[in-house]
């Protein structure tokens, strides 16, 4: 009975001892953190994870009803563009929660709060980089002295701009210094710069275009043993430019600094220059009737441009080696190639009209043999074959 007893005394003190036991790992077992206050924040955070969807659309719900009692359209841009950044903002605050539900004291709350420092600063600077390209359709007034390529460049250098700082406050808010990094990539910068001297070339060129107005995407050009086509994009290295075999050609910007360019999409008219050659037996009265019947057709045209707005001539030029040749020289109002094609085609067979109209004909190279007076003449006798002529020849 008694070693009964002793196995029934010893039981509280054995429960008591496992009870301790489970209080000490409740306590310190989680990362040396209270269980509990563990659980607790990691189901605030993970809470903040799942309903972040809903409250970010509920801010954005609310923004847009306020942004839509505006006339404006500027502010609904911009909400929509902080739609991402938005989505994050309840998961900074439950991280917030969290780290002083942990009450981790000293050191670790020291780094939680910096944690949630630099959450709060990559927020603030994602916004403002979203922002950037809402913002660009502000500057629509200043059309006149900005062109649209002008501005796309703006928006992206406030983008890369708004990225380098936001990386500076993050590395700021863990105590790194910044003045340190930027001197040396000062010196790595001078080191890489003797061997990126064209990269910086074609950006200072790139710049020159822009103020210049040389061309704008959209815009027909050709340099001359370099590239023709259409201009597409306009970046800070290169500019693409395609060809009109729908082939894309990426030319450095210092070529189109350097070199003449011919902007073909900034022609006030489009010019149509032909000779056109005569027989020389063409009367002077005749050569005098498709002068003027083209004139009076170059000036009631009405998609043809008149003096003086252009100079438009149809006069006897040069005598040719085998043609009288008139000078045709006008314009057309419209630059379109297609267009042009069609007044070209149209005029060209006017002329063959009024050409032959006027009982003359268009004269085309040939070559005229003259014989002296008393040369000798082989002519061969009309009823003799050819095996005769050929045997009579031979016996001389």
């Amino acid at each position: 009975m008694s070693s009964a007893s002793s196995v029934t005394d010893s039981m509280p003190e054995q429960v008591q001892e496992l009870w301790g036991i489970v209080m000490e790992v409740w306590q310190t077992s989680f990362l040396g953190i209270n269980v509990g206050q563990g659980v607790a924040a990691l189901a605030v955070l993970v809470l903040g994870v799942l309903v972040r969807g809903l409250i970010a659309k509920w801010l954005m719900g609310t923004l847009r009803r306020i942004a839509g009692r505006s006339e404006t359209k500027l502010d609904d841009a911009v909400i929509a563009a902080l739609e991402g950044p938005m989505k994050m903002v309840p998961t900074v605050i439950a991280l917030f929660f969290a780290i002083n539900i942990l009450n981790l004291g000293g050191d670790g709350e020291l780094r939680g709060h910096q944690l949630v420092q630099s959450l709060v600063v990559i927020v603030l600077f994602w916004a403002l980089h979203n922002a950037v390209g809402p913002l660009a359709h502000a500057l629509e007034a200043l059309r006149g002295a900005l062109t649209p390529v002008m501005i796309d460049w703006l928006t992206k250098s406030l983008r890369i701009v708004f990225i380098i700082v936001g990386a500076a406050a993050v590395l700021q808010v863990w105590d790194i210094p910044v003045a340190g990094i930027v001197a040396g990539l000062g010196l790595f910068g001078v080191a890489i710069g003797l061997g990126a001297q064209d990269l910086f070339k074609n950006l200072i060129s790139g710049i020159l275009i822009l103020t210049e107005k040389r061309f704008l995407p959209g815009d027909w050009i050709r340099v001359d043993g370099v590239v023709e086509g259409t201009v597409e994009e306009i970046n800070f290295r290169s500019t693409v430019v395609r060809r009109f075999d729908k082939g894309p050609v990426y030319v450095p910007n210092s070529k189109l600094s350097d070199n003449a360019v011919t902007n073909f999409s900034r022609m006030t008219h489009r010019r149509i220059k032909w000779a056109i050659g005569v027989r020389y037996d063409t009367t002077s009265d005749q050569l005098r009737e498709i002068r003027d019947k083209v004139l009076a057709y170059l000036d009631s045209h009405e998609a043809f441009a008149n003096p003086p707005e252009v100079s438009t001539f149809m006069r006897v030029d040069a005598f040719g080696p085998s043609s009288i040749d008139f000078l045709l020289y006008c314009f057309t109002k419209t630059t379109n190639w297609g267009e042009w094609l069609s007044l070209k085609e149209e005029l060209a067979i006017f002329l063959k009209e009024t050409v032959e109209g006027a009982g003359a004909e268009f004269a085309f190279p040939s070559s005229s043999v003259y014989l002296e007076p008393g040369a000798d003449v082989f002519q061969p006798p009309a009823d003799a074959s050819a095996s005769a002529v050929l045997a009579a020849g031979q016996a001389d």
